[in-house]
């Protein structure tokens, strides 16, 4: 085999479609855009969203609710998952550093520690929020709750 000999596979390579080049292109007179009306001439640009005339979807579907723009998100830490991620990771204090370098949370997030499930161990916190509960369950433990903002 030799490099002029080479050819690409049965199927790989495709026609160039030669548009408005005459009628000997097999594409002349109209150039593949039907008898007159604006989509044939140019400049033409339907608007965004328009069906045709149909009522279009963002008229269709019903406006509910909104979107509060002050509310902080957080990611959730309950007092059960505290004893396994103590086990899995080896956890002594919990900070949104150490939670972050093991890949736990994202680096914008933030936590908070709700007080559903029991905790044993003396552990250190330093998260955005906790519930009273969780804090109370914490320090009877031995351990202690720094909100950090």
């Amino acid at each position: 085999m030799k490099l002029h000999e080479l050819k690409p596979a049965k199927g790989a390579t495709h026609k160039v479609k030669r548009i408005g080049r005459g009628d000997g292109s097999g594409h002349g007179g109209t150039a593949t855009k039907g008898t007159k009306g604006a989509q044939a001439r140019t400049g033409y640009k339907s608007k965004m969203g328009h069906e045709g005339g149909q009522m279009p979807i963002q008229r269709r579907i019903p406006k509910r609710g909104f979107k509060n723009p002050n509310r902080i998100e957080y990611k959730v830490l309950n007092l059960g998952q505290i004893e396994q991620l103590a086990a899995k990771y080896g956890f002594t204090e919990f900070s949104l550093e150490n939670l972050y370098i093991n890949g736990l949370i994202g680096q914008t997030d933030r936590i908070k520690l709700l007080g559903n499930g029991e905790i044993k161990g003396k552990y250190t916190f330093k998260v955005n929020a906790a519930s009273e509960k969780a804090k109370a369950a914490i320090e009877a433990a031995g351990g202690t709750v720094e909100i950090v903002k």
